[in-house]
């Protein structure tokens, strides 16, 4: 782990934390979604209702299943967006913690690029519609979106999510730029994804076609997806506080095209956190036994990383950031 990383925890502990963990209340739901199908998201909040551990998907977590006692008034919400092929519950870690730390947090599986439908994961352009939906549901739909105050509202993305965000918080890509990166870089993740769903080149959209969600006030961007595609001009839309986040030995989107050309690019520099030895899939929840058994790819770190002491540094840091920059 590195200094930088080892500092923004300790620093965390003193931006706020609550001196003991609140219970934890969670939802699984379906959202209408237009014309397209409803949207699965997980919920979780600030909650006083009492906790006992509940197997959901293939984590086991303490909380107050369906709880409906939402501890709090004006409550700052967090919406997140999964890396390809996952799926709400991949960053359930990070969603504890900041629902212990004070926050409502809403994560939703992106219909039709989850680990169990690749169907639409090439059509980039309605990840950030899904999410402003998401944020459009919690805000005026969802059963306590009375305790929200929709003047803090943050968003967290990790990989293809990582993208979701940048577009959601005013970034705009070009997605001519693929077609030469891929000529150049036939065997990157990004390539090898459009060669399974027989997509030879990306017809790129107009730039009207990326939602964006001004709504949004603070974004943790984590090892994100085609981040060669924005440059300057697409990302000179972004005005907002941005904390990014880069693995140093990344092998599924290696540097310099994906985290390091967004924060080249960027209108102003973020809060940068490099980290040592990790990989991509570093950034999802440390692994139990199941998972190990049913997806061994994700959960291999490089010999000498400890996901779990990582992963504790790293939640404490973006609840830290978005305590400092949601504050009322």
């Amino acid at each position: 782990m590195s200094f930088l990383v080892r500092t923004v925890f300790i620093l965390a502990i003193f931006l706020g934390f609550p001196a003991a963990a609140r219970t934890v209340g969670f939802q699984e739901l379906r959202i209408a979604n237009g014309t397209d199908a409803p949207l699965l998201i997980g919920v979780w909040y600030p909650s006083d209702a009492p906790a006992s551990d509940r197997r959901l998907g293939t984590f086991t977590q303490a909380v107050a299943l369906n709880g409906s006692v939402i501890a709090g008034e004006t409550l700052p919400l967090v919406v997140m967006s999964h890396g390809n092929g996952g799926w709400y519950g991949e960053h359930y870690d990070t969603a504890l913690t900041l629902a212990k730390a004070g926050f409502v947090v809403a994560a939703l599986s992106h219909s039709g690029d989850t680990y169990d439908d690749q169907s639409r994961a090439t059509r980039v352009t309605d990840r950030p519609r899904q999410l402003r939906r998401l944020i459009d549901y919690m805000t005026a739909e969802w059963t306590g979106h009375d305790r929200i105050d929709g003047g803090r509202i943050g968003a967290f993305g990790f990989s293809s999510g990582g993208f979701t965000t940048l577009v959601a918080i005013g970034g705009v890509p070009d997605l001519n730029t693929i077609a030469p990166h891929c000529l150049a870089h036939p065997g990157y993740f990004d390539c090898q994804l459009l060669k399974r769903a027989g997509a030879a080149t990306v017809t790129a959209p107009p730039a009207e076609a990326w939602v964006h969600d001004p709504r949004i006030r603070a974004a943790v961007v984590a090892a994100p997806a085609l981040g060669f595609t924005f440059g300057k001009q697409g990302l000179q839309g972004i005005q907002i506080p941005v904390q990014l986040w880069r693995d140093l030995d990344d092998h599924i989107l290696p540097n310099p095209d994906y985290a390091e050309a967004v924060r080249a690019n960027l209108p102003a520099p973020p809060e940068l956190h490099l980290v040592e030895k990790a990989d991509h899939f570093d950034f999802l929840a440390p692994c139990n036994a199941m998972l190990r058994g049913l997806a061994p790819d994700i959960c291999r770190s490089e010999p000498g990383f400890d996901r779990v002491v990582f992963h504790d540094a790293f939640n404490a840091a973006v609840a830290a950031f978005f305590t400092a920059r949601l504050a009322p």
